[in-house]
């Protein structure tokens, strides 16, 4: 007979909080580390011994409590293992004269950056994730990218988990970083077209993308040039370059509006030079060709975004002329500009499709697609002057295929198939595309897939995925993880929810702000339309989401309990009103247009409240939670979980199950390492099989 576990307690330590003359009472602030952007460098060293004891406590009760399902996540972390190609490699890229790529090899947790002459001979390992990261309890790597001559490499890595990059240079001839190392940037670099320069984004104490910096290659970074500073702390900032290699891009942005600066690759001293100021609510982004830029926007109305075109010389939105006008419903998601041709990236009636426009005399063809319901991706690739685009296909059955496409013969080739090599039988799933009422007349879409011989009698427990902010949607691709759930009888479900774009830029404007329920009501009246159609029951149902996605599961489970049997929250963004209102967070000032301000609007301090999870516990009977959060995640911040599970511990009613597991060694992603990644999947997977009693 088991003993029962006795869950921890975190002491109360009630700070009354007024705004707007409202007053609001939080007993667990002081989980939130007032050091903590020393606890985002240095991890748990720099963490106050009664904050590390409480997570210690929890991670030690979640141990215990999940230690009976010891055989049975080992069991599904060598399903999953076993369906991935240890030995895989992507399809090199062309450059020149040499092709790109990335390998895995058998027992590796990271890739290695390759290249190899054009006829594919003497490979060359650039860089080797597994040397970078051995002795690292955690290791990711940043952006890698050469520079036009093929001699120098800039890349960067993260080995604390709070998403501060060291960007170092490696001279490719002899395999060798130079003693230079960039510190506190956002990853990458973009070299100029010379190579002498490269241009990078530091992040401030913060963690805000806030200066953009100019290094000259084999000098000291201490002498590195600020090009361009943001001081708007509510916008972000990056560096990128065009298809055509010929404009370097400083690209602001927040949630709904954004603005571009350039300077022409091929004069790294010259000032930037603005495209067009930004406009509250007006987003575009920038291709070039020739003396024109090709800007997607959504100007003029374009709701769902239209491509128009300027002259370089004179680029201000006066000269802007429709190119590909706006069509209501089909949402542009992005595009491509080659030398003799321009790619995009739409979705129309839901399902994304690939059109190519040939520039010369501006004649359209779409790449067709036949399933219900798929995910499709487009690859820029590195070459300007080709007639071949990479793009990828997948569908909820099918393994991910790596296509080229010629655009003039219009011929597909398959360059690559994804292999699972402990074998899979499409013939044995089902995918479907339901539409689920919502109570305000919408429909919500929901992707599907389950065995043919799952009953659909209301008995097969159900996996629910849902995300729903800022324009995300979540692709119905193919996803070897969930096939452990599926071949144990489980419907999976993705809720394509407002907040997200399924349904074109309407979609996501309904899910945010003043509109923000909508993404929640949308979410479980996905949950009540599976149960109406006995694909499952609600004492069957498992809801899944992270991040934003984790702040749908506290407000879900805040208004409709009944409708879960359990909870699984990862890196869940629930305690929305406290951090909206601390503008020190690095997320919080770009988070507004998304949220709204409560630090000056009232309504929107109420409607934030509203829903807010951590603001909205209640003592009522909760289904069975698990909260997963890292200790140096600078997105979601790690007391976030830690004060969400306390205050629910205190103040739910009945014996569900509650847990939080926090991540000491990594940050927003989770471990980084593709297998022991794979373990933190186990270790949800076995709760979700646990709680609807399939363990």
């Amino acid at each position: 007979m088991m003993t029962k576990l006795t869950p921890p307690s975190a002491e109360a330590r009630p700070l009354l909080l007024e705004t707007h003359g409202k007053t609001r009472q939080d007993d667990y602030a002081w989980l939130r580390a007032e050091n903590w952007q020393e606890v985002m460098r240095d991890g748990r060293e720099a963490l106050s011994p009664d904050i590390a004891a409480y997570l210690d406590a929890e991670n030690a009760y979640q141990e215990a409590i999940m230690a009976p399902t010891g055989a049975l996540q080992e069991t599904l972390f060598a399903e999953m293992r076993g369906r991935i190609k240890e030995d895989d490699s992507s399809v090199p890229s062309p450059d020149g004269d040499y092709l790109y790529g990335l390998k895995y090899v058998t027992g590796g947790q990271h890739p290695k950056f390759t290249r190899s002459r054009r006829d594919g001979s003497g490979e060359e390992v650039l860089l080797d994730g597994d040397k970078e990261a051995a002795g690292k309890a955690y290791f990711k790597f940043g952006g890698a990218g050469h520079s036009d001559d093929h001699r120098l490499l800039a890349w960067g890595y993260d080995d604390k988990g709070s998403e501060y990059y060291t960007v170092r240079i490696r001279d490719l001839a002899t395999g060798e970083d130079s003693a230079t190392r960039i510190e506190d940037t956002g990853g990458g670099g973009v070299f100029s077209a010379c190579g002498k320069y490269l241009f990078y984004v530091r992040l401030d104490a913060n963690h805000r993308p806030s200066k953009l910096f100019r290094h000259e290659i084999g000098t000291d970074p201490a002498a590195d040039v600020l090009v361009y500073e943001e001081k708007d702390p509510g916008f972000f900032m990056g560096i990128g370059r065009t298809q055509s290699g010929n404009t370097l891009l400083i690209d602001i942005h927040d949630h709904e509006t954004s603005e571009v600066w350039t300077i022409p690759a091929d004069q790294p001293l010259a000032a930037p030079k603005l495209v067009a100021p930004r406009e509250t609510g007006i987003e575009y982004s920038i291709e070039d060709n020739g003396g024109l830029y090709y800007i997607l926007t959504n100007a003029g109305d374009a709701e769902d975004f239209k491509i128009v075109t300027a002259p370089k010389s004179a680029p201000s939105r006066d000269n802007w002329t429709d190119l590909v006008p706006h069509t209501p419903g089909r949402l542009i998601l992005s595009h491509v500009v080659y030398k003799s041709f321009m790619a995009r990236l739409e979705r129309d009636n839901g399902l994304p499709r690939i059109v190519i426009r040939r520039l010369a005399d501006n004649i359209e063809h779409a790449i067709a697609f036949d399933e219900e319901a798929y995910s499709l991706g487009l690859s820029d690739g590195y070459e300007f002057d080709t007639r071949t685009i990479r793009f990828t296909y997948s569908s909820m059955t099918t393994p991910a295929q790596v296509y080229d496409y010629d655009v003039e013969t219009r011929e597909r080739t398959l360059r690559k198939e994804q292999e699972v090599p402990s074998g899979h039988d499409a013939g044995l799933y089902v995918t479907r595309r339901l539409q689920a009422p919502a109570g305000d007349g919408e429909t919500v879409p929901v992707s599907l897939i389950y065995r043919k011989d799952t009953p659909l009698d209301g008995s097969a427990p159900c996996l629910l995925y849902g995300y729903g902010s800022y324009g995300i949607s979540i692709p119905a691709s193919f996803n070897t993880n969930a096939l452990s759930l599926v071949d144990r009888g489980f419907v999976y479900a993705i809720a394509h929810i407002r907040g997200g774009k399924d349904k074109g830029f309407r979609w996501y404007k309904n899910g945010r702000r003043k509109d923000k329920k909508n993404t929640f009501t949308d979410f479980i009246a996905a949950a009540r339309h599976l149960v109406a159609e006995k694909f499952t029951a609600h004492d069957r149902i498992v809801a899944q989401g992270g991040s934003a996605g984790g702040m749908l599961m506290g407000a879900v489970s805040n208004m409709a309990p009944d409708a879960f049997a359990g909870i699984i929250a990862e890196v869940p963004f629930v305690d929305v009103l406290a951090t909206m209102l601390d503008d020190t967070l690095p997320l919080t000032p770009p988070e507004w247009p998304e949220w709204g301000n409560p630090v000056t609007d009232p309504e929107a301090y109420d409607y934030i409240a509203s829903y807010s999870p951590y603001d909205n516990v209640e003592a009522k009977a909760y289904p069975a939670i698990m909260a997963v959060g890292g200790l140096t995640d600078p997105r979601v911040t790690y007391w976030e979980p830690a004060k969400w599970v306390a205050k629910l511990r205190a103040t739910k009613t009945g014996d569900s199950l509650l847990m939080l597991k926090t991540n000491m060694e990594a940050g927003h992603g989770g471990a980084s390492g593709r297998f022991d990644r794979l373990k933190e999947v186990a270790l949800v997977q076995a709760f979700a099989l646990m709680v609807t009693g399939k363990a």
